[in-house]
């Protein structure tokens, strides 16, 4: 998975700065508006007789709009009592050219969500775009100055063509809405249309292929073709057709009743500012976005009964999905029951197979009422768990899971690279059924978890002990995190002989915790704000507990919270996993290209081998000037940033001059390397090593380190994180050694990092400017090192060393002269 949210983050960010309006606001209208929902009879050569409009050859569908086809016209009839009325309108890719948007576009990707009102102007009705970032409750002088500052957008203007017969509805043409390049509900944003060159749509052949209407619900299919000068696939044409889903949903007449959210349990949310607040400032009030369970027998759930809710959430699969998978799929939705317990519900969730034509004829994976596991047939490896809300309140409506067809095979992959040593059945290209299953079983489920509202945790896996891995009762009971919305895929700590281990993922405690806190049913709390104090009891009960502790993704400085990582001690735990590592590496050629006869996969999992060892080695350079987030209330005492202890930072520095910036020899292997590329075997490794150096010697990094020495002197400083790492990548100097072609790549990488340092400045694109370079002590120390670096290769060229060693040396004085005076 991407991060995403990355990509989680991809996966969830069409919503993310969608918005709730106050619980006073409820479709009321003003004077003004129940005035323009009036339908007199006023003359006008533009409105026709109902029956001029509608004849006799119109094909009707009735719904939440009377739909009428009449010739190659659409018609809406728009009941009167709709107007003004909030709705969300969904657009969505239905079918699209392969590699669109490269890659993590697909049948099913929500390209624009908006909340809409159909409201009339005179002898016009407009489709208004509604905000709900700044409410205010209409009965306050300030709802007038709030409404005048967030004046919303006209999305398009329809003549009224006519009046139904008994006057309570109005009828208006949507073909050209429909039927032309609206870019409000477009499939193709500026970005793309940049990218693929995109002139215009060709309305030769482009058309409205079916609208339909539903009861709460209008679903509307565009087939589009665009005249395009670089198409994603290039056929010749220049062409890129698409086919879109525009859905209309009607919302909830009454919003349903947010929850206040609490950065301490995660979730995904949505904000508002009320300026009907009592402060002195405009309120800033944020809420989860869940779904609306509310149990069928209040009196039974009261007395602690689990209930059905009168509304269970509902995953269909999608009808194009394998069938040996169906199984799977559906077990890793449904595992997410046994956390609705904890919040009082049975049957909570629930999968099913696509229903049939016979049992729905009108079925559709992009039809809005349905929540869909969507298998698309990419080459894209991932997963993803988007969902539609009501930016009102939070309510998600719909959600559709994205499973990409190639996705199993990093799974694979990695199964074999972080698990072969200990795992024999792991030790193949051809992974069995069921352990296949098991793995797709519980990524569904983490995916089914970010559609219920939770991001990724990343500091549930540090809730365990490193040797607790190693341990087969504990993670058959625990997993391998306390939650599965963590990036901790697979035991990698678990050495050979080590028994009844479990290495994949599954549901942890955690999970329990977070849906009851989003999802248990308050009866006695009429209001967000009454909830309040029975959620906040509810957090302070685990705080100190690691295994219900919180960790942003985001955190790029917290060791305690990394993606991809598992256990307490990083640098115990990534010793235990190089040490795996070297077994599978030695093992990689007999279990792929001796079984296949080809190289293809032996030179796809090389590439993911070095992955897994930057990955390792990764998560014991967050611990240099790293802090330590632990997200609390002023009430509980104690500080939210802590840094590293400095003895853990100079463990981890030592760690690393020994597992990562001395040679890795084990990863240059003859008989892998000259089988899958003819050259770069040097600079790759560069590469590898060079990475990691660079994050050490960053500004960010070095700029903590600053800033917590001027807390505390005993706290690990820049200078000492500068003298420990020239230290160790110029040990040659002081031990009177030939240097090798790895290092001596390494020591260059050094040398443009220090160059870096002295003639650059924080990269505003990654990091907020919390202090100004120049004028930090940054220069100054990076100075001072490069003249004591200078000495010692001075010194070098005097012992007998090999020419490479000194024409090496000789190149790094003057490297060194140039940047401390720049010629």
């Amino acid at each position: 998975m991407r991060k995403i949210y990355t990509l989680a983050l991809a996966s969830s960010v069409l919503l993310s700065c969608a918005t709730v309006a106050s619980s006073s606001s409820k479709n009321t209208t003003s004077k003004s508006t129940q005035v323009s929902t009036k339908s007199p009879r006023k003359s006008s050569s533009k409105i026709k007789p109902y029956d001029q409009v509608v004849t006799n050859e119109a094909i009707t569908d009735e719904g939440l709009f009377t739909v009428h086809l009449v010739g190659e016209k659409y018609y809406f009839e728009i009941p009167l009592t709709h107007l003004n009325t909030d709705m969300l309108l969904v657009s969505r890719f239905s079918k699209l050219p392969a590699n669109l948007g490269g890659g993590y576009v697909n049948a099913g990707t929500k390209t624009n969500t908006r909340m809409i009102n159909w409201e009339r102007f005179k002898n016009k009705i407009l489709i208004k775009e509604k905000s709900s970032s700044a409410v205010a409750s209409d009965s306050l002088p300030i709802h007038i100055s709030v409404k005048s500052n967030n004046y919303e957008p006209t999305l398009y203007a329809f003549d009224i063509a006519a009046f139904s017969k008994d006057s309570s509805a109005v009828v208006v043409d949507v073909t050209n809405f429909y039927g032309t390049d609206v870019k409000a509900i477009s499939g193709l944003g500026s970005r793309l249309r940049s990218s693929y060159k995109v002139k215009n749509l060709d309305k030769s052949r482009s058309f409205i292929n079916a609208i339909k209407s539903f009861p709460e619900n209008i679903e509307v299919i565009q087939d589009f073709t665009y005249n395009a000068g670089k198409p994603p696939v290039n056929t010749g044409d220049e062409t890129i057709s698409v086919q879109m889903n525009q859905s209309m949903i009607l919302l909830p007449k009454t919003p349903m009743q947010p929850r206040l959210f609490d950065e301490r349990v995660g979730w995904f949310t949505l904000s508002q500012y009320d300026y009907s607040s009592e402060a002195l400032k405009s309120d800033k009030k944020t809420y989860l976005r869940r779904w609306k369970l509310v149990p069928k027998d209040i009196e039974a759930y009261k007395r602690g009964e689990l209930v059905e809710p009168v509304k269970p959430i509902v995953y269909y699969l999608d009808p194009a999905t394998p069938m040996k998978f169906r199984s799977y799929m559906k077990e890793g939705i449904e595992l997410w029951q046994k956390a609705f317990e904890a919040a009082g519900f049975k049957n909570a969730i629930i999968a099913k197979d696509p229903p049939s034509k016979a049992e729905d004829p009108d079925f559709s994976p992009e039809d809005i009422r349905y929540s869909v596991v969507r298998y698309v047939a990419s080459t894209t490896r991932n997963a993803t768990g988007p969902s539609v809300s009501d930016p009102r309140s939070g309510e998600i409506i719909e959600s559709d899971i994205i499973w990409y067809h190639n996705h199993l095979r990093s799974y694979r992959n990695r199964y074999l690279l972080e698990t072969g040593a200990a795992n024999p059945s792991a030790r193949t290209l051809e992974t069995s059924d069921e352990e296949i299953g098991e793995m797709m079983k519980m990524v569904i489920a983490h995916e089914v978890g970010h559609t219920l509202g939770l991001p990724h945790n990343m500091s549930a896996s540090y809730a365990y002990d490193v040797e607790s891995y190693r341990d087969g009762d504990f993670t058959h009971k625990n997993g391998i995190a306390a939650t599965i919305m963590d990036y901790a895929r697979y035991n990698y700590i678990a050495q050979p002989g080590d028994e009844n281990i479990r290495f994949i993922r599954q549901l942890g405690p955690y999970d329990n915790y977070a849906i009851n806190y989003g999802y248990r049913y308050i009866p006695e709390a009429n209001s967000a704000e009454a909830e309040k104090e029975i959620l906040t009891q509810w957090v302070e009960e685990k705080a100190g507990d690691p295994i219900y502790k919180f960790g942003k993704q985001s955190s790029r400085f917290d060791p305690t919270a990394q993606t991809e990582d598992i256990g307490n001690n990083s640098m115990k735990a990534s010793s235990y996993g190089l040490k795996n590592l070297k077994i599978v590496a030695k093992n990689l050629p007999s279990w792929t290209s001796d079984q296949t006869d080809n190289y293809e996969d032996l030179e796809e999992l090389y590439g993911e081998l070095l992955s897994v060892w930057g990955r390792y080695v990764g998560h014991v350079v967050t611990h240099i000037g790293g802090v330590v987030e632990t997200t609390k209330n002023p009430s509980q005492g104690g500080v939210i940033y802590s840094p590293v202890p400095k003895s853990e930072q100079k463990s981890a520095i030592a760690w690393l001059h020994k597992n990562a910036f001395e040679t890795p020899a084990w990863l240059v292997d003859e008989s892998i390397l000259q089988n899958i590329n003819y050259a770069g075997y040097t600079d790759r490794m560069r590469s590898l090593q060079g990475r990691h150096l660079n994050t050490i010697l960053s500004f960010e990094r070095l700029g903590r380190l600053i800033d917590h020495q001027a807390l505390d002197a005993k706290h690990y400083s820049a200078l000492e994180l500068l003298t420990d790492v020239r230290t160790g990548i110029w040990s040659e100097t002081k031990l009177g050694l030939n240097v090798s072609v790895f290092r001596r790549n390494l020591q260059r990488v050094y040398l443009d990092a220090m160059f870096k340092l002295m003639t650059e400045d924080l990269d505003p694109n990654r990091t907020r400017q919390y202090y100004n370079v120049s004028q930090s002590d940054i220069r100054a120390l990076v100075r001072g090192e490069l003249k004591v670096l200078k000495r010692l290769l001075q010194r070098g060229l005097k012992q007998g060393l090999n020419t490479e060693t000194k024409y090496h040396y000789q190149d790094g004085i003057e490297r060194i002269s140039n940047i401390l005076d720049p010629k």
